[in-house]
């Protein structure tokens, strides 16, 4: 296997494929075999992010190098791996490996789960279930996938519907052997629930640098309680919180991406490029110009992002 890492400087592609049109409701996901992209690349997929998109993959013989958010691990037959939107993510595969990948809309998953906001948070986060490790149930994994194979490969009546069913099926099996959502946890306390609808909000609008009363107004609650709420349930208060998604998306821009400092301002809601320098300098340490360098002469790590975002 090849051994070289995923270059954190080679420029981010925020879409690279066209896995999902839009335009054409029928193709509501899209499913291909790893090997298409992994012989058209050369093995080594470089970092690259889907926003609004989620991805799962199930690698039945082979190996990966994978990078997701700057951290990187070897993924090694069976092994499954879903990526959540908005994360930097990269392989480089043994050539020959075998599997799946399918590519989803991230609102279908939100739609269906709607009424479960403590499930549609964790697939924020990703996800991926190993032999040694969460010890996934991956006959059961292989069915659901050939599932969504088959019934992407025909032209049946209902196949946007059903494609739709069989990946919500396939979104709950990795929750399932997730250990952040095991069996044995408990029902999230109603403080939590409400933390995790404010994250999702949160989620929704980080970029436009709303303030906390939106957020609140929005929860039906004043922004006090929506801060007492999040320092009791997660040791920091809601514009820490608010702070942290920014920082973070900052980071990632930063560090996978060639857009200027100005133009990540702006991204992030920030009409003053020296305003968003600043507040970058206090949360991390060191000014944005400075991050980027040391990140790509490896110095400074890219970013990861924790189970609570």
């Amino acid at each position: 296997m090849k051994a070289e890492k995923t270059n954190p400087a080679v420029p981010l592609l925020m879409v690279p494929f066209s896995e999902v049109r839009h335009f054409q409701p029928e193709d509501s996901l899209y499913v291909e075999p790893i090997d298409v992209r992994g012989q058209q690349y050369e093995w080594t997929i470089p970092a690259h992010r889907h926003d609004g998109l989620h991805q799962f993959q199930l690698l039945t013989r082979g190996s990966a190098l994978v990078m997701l958010d700057g951290e990187q691990f070897s993924m090694l037959a069976p092994a499954a791996l879903m990526v959540a939107p908005g994360v930097v993510h990269g392989f480089v595969y043994e050539p020959g490996s075998v599997g799946q990948q399918v590519t989803l809309p991230t609102h279908s998953l939100q739609a269906a789960l709607g009424s479960a906001s403590n499930l549609v948070l964790r697939l924020r986060v990703s996800i991926r279930v190993t032999q040694d490790g969460n010890g996934g149930d991956f006959d059961e994994c292989a069915a659901l996938f050939d599932l969504l194979v088959r019934e992407f490969g025909n032209s049946r009546p209902g196949r946007a519907e059903a494609l739709n069913a069989h990946a919500v099926l396939l979104a709950l099996w990795f929750l399932r052997h997730d250990a952040n959502t095991g069996p044995g946890q408990q029902q999230p306390a109603v403080r939590d629930t409400l933390v995790q609808r404010f994250r999702l909000l949160l989620e929704q609008n980080y970029r436009d640098a709303r303030p906390v009363h939106f957020y609140a107004e929005a929860l039906g609650i004043t922004s006090d309680h929506l801060s007492r709420t999040c320092r009791a349930s997660t040791g920091s208060g809601a514009l820490d919180l608010m702070r942290d998604r920014v920082v973070l998306e900052a980071r990632r821009l930063l560090a996978y991406t060639p857009e200027t400092i100005a133009g990540i301002a702006r991204e992030l809601g920030f009409e003053d490029p020296g305003h968003f320098s600043r507040f970058f300098a206090n949360a991390v340490g060191q000014p944005p110009s400075i991050y980027r360098r040391a990140v790509f002469s490896g110095f400074a790590g890219a970013p990861a992002v924790s189970k609570s975002h």
